[in-house]
């Protein structure tokens, strides 16, 4: 299925709480595709998991990403503190429209709270990290939609 703002927040955390067999036959977990690609993805919803993110991983699979969900769109900032790996950040709008990316965003490891901040470019309401250079490969664009098939 594919969510659609603005009962999208709202369906995707009901499909996670009352199981996810329940919304789809498929048996994996939640995932989104992007220019046709698929990736399994981890759901950051609330305070404590999107302050996590993707710290402290030293990979991630090629097909795999986190979303972050808000409850409402603004200009989203993100920071790398603690994080081993570079990423794309994907920011998109209410209606899952790209609105902004930061690509290859390096690590920052030692910096502490002086690491360097990426905010979007404009309001959005979901973000997707993906692996550094997969935004290239992909040749995605602003203005690409993201489908949440979960």
């Amino acid at each position: 299925m594919t969510l659609h703002p603005p009962c999208a927040l709202g369906a995707l955390i009901f499909c996670l709480s009352f199981g996810l067999g329940a919304c789809t036959a498929r048996a994996s977990g939640p995932s989104v595709e992007l220019k046709g690609h698929h990736f399994d993805i981890e759901i950051a919803a609330d305070d404590a998991s999107r302050e996590r993110g993707l710290m402290f991983r030293d990979t991630m699979p090629a097909d795999h990403g986190m979303l972050f969900l808000f409850e409402r769109p603004t200009t989203q900032t993100f920071w790398m503190k603690n994080t081993h790996i570079p990423l794309d950040i994907l920011y998109f709008d209410r209606n899952y429209k790209l609105v902004s990316m930061s690509q290859r965003t390096p690590p920052c490891r030692s910096a502490g709270n002086d690491c360097p901040t990426y905010p979007s470019s404009g309001p959005a309401q979901y973000v997707l990290e993906l692996n550094a250079g997969t935004a290239d490969k992909l040749g995605v664009k602003q203005g690409d939609e993201l489908k949440v098939t979960r």
